[in-house]
């Protein structure tokens, strides 16, 4: 067997699993519609506006309901059937993309209506990561190949942002903004249909002698005692908060700068996706061992050097290719972080510590939106986005100071090569 067919091998390993074959089909195509109505409700919302303040408000909105839940869906996560609870939420989204399709549709639509419906959406995904990213852990046969799922899931997730802005592009252009929502409530019969056909381990309920405020407390002292935890969520916030709401800004490149219309947004989003998804792929190519915090810390650096060249470029071939460098910088954020996460997280304490991973992403980025619009409006849009890349050059240099104390505390740590010999006799 050639060190390709290995390597391929590797990179598709979580596919053994056929729990996770269904939910990774379903999921893609509901993906597809779920980036469809992003770049749709973006597009309409700046239409209407022509704010970057109110595309910060409309990510506010859609995010940071999964702020304030996330922790009680993390404590629901652990407490009930997750299958039982991600059915629930997917069932819930559904309804939710269906009533905003309707809503468009009419014709008869208030910004404050759109945004209310994304307020919605962010409350039932406070309930819907954590149950989804501790049921992949057992839908996964061999856990082993956790790691491969996790890459795999932001290889789909990003694959999904490729494709659905280019053809949210297409369809608002050519059909409507009422059709391009109603596809995305379409896209829910697949990933619900997936999880009836699977075939997971029967629940065994669990006793929970304290209340749903004294699990979360424990959660938490988990955290405060798991260090290498902390450090990954604090870095996730801090990114969140200042350089993830760059996505934010896209419409205002597409429209104003590159004097575009809803296409050239689909493009510019989709070449943000096709780097995700680059990177994505490389994770899932990895060798089992690979140091994935020093990956972390590269990447980093990468997103911020793309943010950079990106911010005040105006030629459009260029400014796709940095973008697409920023892409597969961002994709590790993610990715990354939750595989570090979930491969060093205790089995009980999964659901309460994805939800306070869910926080970090979901609570910091719509602060960070309304910061980045805010601050948008004083300095421009071009210097916003050149700031977000220093800030993630910033962060990459913290996290690396991070490593290398702590290189130096493992070193101390580990006795001379003489004991080491002594106590091997």
């Amino acid at each position: 067997m050639t060190k390709d067919t290995l390597k391929g091998i590797r990179t598709f390993s979580a596919f053994r699993s056929y729990n996770y074959r269904l939910y990774f089909t379903g999921q893609s195509v509901s993906l597809i519609g779920t980036w469809m109505q992003k770049t749709a409700v973006s597009w309409v919302i700046y239409t209407l506006t022509h704010s970057t303040f109110m595309l910060g408000l409309t990510l506010f909105a859609s995010l940071f309901p999964s702020f304030l839940f996330s922790l009680i869906g993390g404590v629901v996560s652990d407490r009930y059937n997750r299958y039982k609870v991600l059915l629930a939420t997917q069932i819930a989204s559904l309804i939710q993309a269906l009533l905003l399709a309707i809503l468009i549709w009419l014709k008869h639509y208030a910004v404050w209506e759109i945004i209310s419906l994304s307020v919605v959406l962010g409350m039932i995904n406070a309930f819907d990561v954590p149950a989804r990213q501790s049921l992949v852990y057992e839908m996964v046969d061999d856990k082993s190949d956790l790691s491969n799922a996790l890459a795999l899931n932001s290889s789909m997730v990003n694959l999904s942002r490729i494709i659905g802005p280019a053809i949210a592009g297409i369809v608002l252009e050519s059909l409507g903004d009422g059709i391009c929502f109603l596809l995305n409530a379409l896209s829910f019969v697949a990933v619900i249909s997936s999880l009836f056909m699977m075939k997971l381990p029967q629940y065994v309920k669990k006793e929970h002698t304290k209340n749903v405020f004294g699990e979360l407390k424990e959660g938490m002292a988990y955290i405060k005692r798991t260090p290498s935890i902390a450090f990954v969520l604090i870095m996730l916030a801090l990114i969140s908060l200042m350089v993830l709401p760059f996505s934010t800004l896209i419409p205002y490149y597409a429209k104003d700068v590159f004097k575009g219309t809803a296409s050239t947004f689909g493009i510019i989003d989709s070449f943000i996706g096709l780097g995700a998804f680059s990177g994505a792929i490389f994770l899932a190519s990895l060798k089992p061992g690979t140091n994935l915090k020093q990956i972390l810390f590269i990447n980093t650096l990468v997103f911020g050097a793309g943010l950079i060249l990106f911010s005040h470029e105006h030629s459009y071939p260029l400014a796709l290719a940095f973008v697409t460098i920023a892409g597969f910088g961002m994709m590790s954020q993610i990715t990354v972080s939750n595989t570090l996460i979930q491969t060093t997280v205790a089995p009980d304490m999964r659901g309460r510590v994805i939800s306070y991973y869910a926080m970090a992403f979901f609570g910091m980025q719509p602060l960070g939106g309304l910061l980045v619009g805010a601050v948008s409006k004083w300095v421009g849009t071009q210097d916003t986005l050149l700031g977000e890349g220093v800030a993630a050059l910033l962060l990459g240099l913290l996290h690396w100071r991070y490593l290398h104390k702590e290189k130096l505390k493992n070193q101390n740590e580990m006795p001379p090569i003489e004991e080491q010999h002594l106590e091997a006799v």
